[in-house]
């Protein structure tokens, strides 16, 4: 048995919570991931995981030798890039998950730069607007818009994101264009709420030198930031949101900025990744390309 490669199996069925999830992650046979889990117990003389028909999950034991297996694994590969090629060129596979619009018009147009500089390395980039559990989920680096909540995370500033506050042409029309926060009365809002906390934002400004958080009427909410925009160009009221997702749309006249005087605080970009990766050549090269990339002026910071 090798045991290495049976850790590194063992490590992403307990990430992923499944035999089958791991076995199609890590591109092995399905049997062959039972085999050296077997294998694995048996040498050590104790059961590491619960098995049911749903779900799978670590024993005790399980959980321990799993803290180990994770540190262990972290120092192998960086023993290894440090004498080898793998320093400089790194190999394998690296899960990334960042928010759609992040990804569709920041990243991913970017990203042949980076795939030039590290061929080696093979990218799966998952798109969502809800957090990903990186541990459970097997994820090795998140980039997350707003306050890192979660201080078991490693956290690498990347930008801070300027916002505006806009709505469509139509609306305006209808309900006029307001001049100040103080002149909100009449307007509506559409509404973001998160899928996962169920928490509802509103629209804020710093009045007074405080930050205010104003809770319009609404006929619509969404949770998704395409949705968001959706409704903000049908017509349903005032969104804010960071400048870049919005740019080609105030380019074109679908959607008309307001209160340019009143600027929403802007929105702090992470990028996050589980303690025990802060030792991969893989994640480090990406992260740092990451701060690269935002670095650079460009319409993903503010308005020209």
């Amino acid at each position: 048995m090798d045991r290495f490669n049976a850790m590194r199996v063992f490590t992403r069925i307990v990430e992923l919570g499944g035999f089958a999830k791991a076995a199609d992650s890590l591109q092995l046979p399905r049997a062959s991931v039972t085999i050296l889990i077997k294998q694995l117990e048996a040498h050590l003389g104790v059961q590491l995981l619960h098995r049911t028909t749903r779900q799978v999950s670590p024993t005790l034991d399980g959980s321990a030798y799993y803290q180990r297996c994770v540190r262990l694994l972290a120092d192998l590969e960086e023993a290894e890039a440090v004498f080898s090629q793998a320093r400089h060129n790194p190999r394998g596979t690296l899960r990334v998950d960042m928010p759609a619009g992040i990804g569709r018009l920041i990243v991913i147009p970017a990203l042949p730069e980076f795939s030039a500089r590290y061929p080696l390395i093979e990218l799966e980039i998952g798109l969502n607007d809800r957090p990903v559990d990186l541990i459970r989920e097997g994820v090795d680096c998140a980039l997350r818009g707003g306050l890192v909540l979660d201080d078991s995370l490693v956290a690498r500033p990347l930008v801070q994101l300027q916002q505006v506050t806009c709505a469509s042409p139509d609306y305006l029309r209808r309900r006029g264009i307001p001049l100040s926060p103080q002149a909100l009365e009449g307007h509506q809002m559409v509404e973001y709420f998160s899928s996962v906390t169920g928490k509802r934002y509103g629209l804020e400004f710093y009045l007074g030198g405080r930050l205010r958080q104003l809770d319009l009427p609404k006929q619509v909410a969404v949770n998704s930031a395409d949705g968001y925009l959706a409704a903000c160009e049908a017509g349903y009221g005032l969104v804010q949101t960071p400048y870049y997702n919005v740019a080609r749309q105030l380019r074109s006249g679908a959607l008309q900025e307001v209160l340019e005087d009143f600027p929403p605080p802007a929105m702090p970009l992470t990028a996050l990744y589980p303690p025990q990766r802060h030792l991969s050549t893989r994640v480090r090269v990406f992260v740092d390309w990451l701060v690269q990339l935002f670095a650079r002026p460009g319409h993903h910071t503010s308005r020209p």
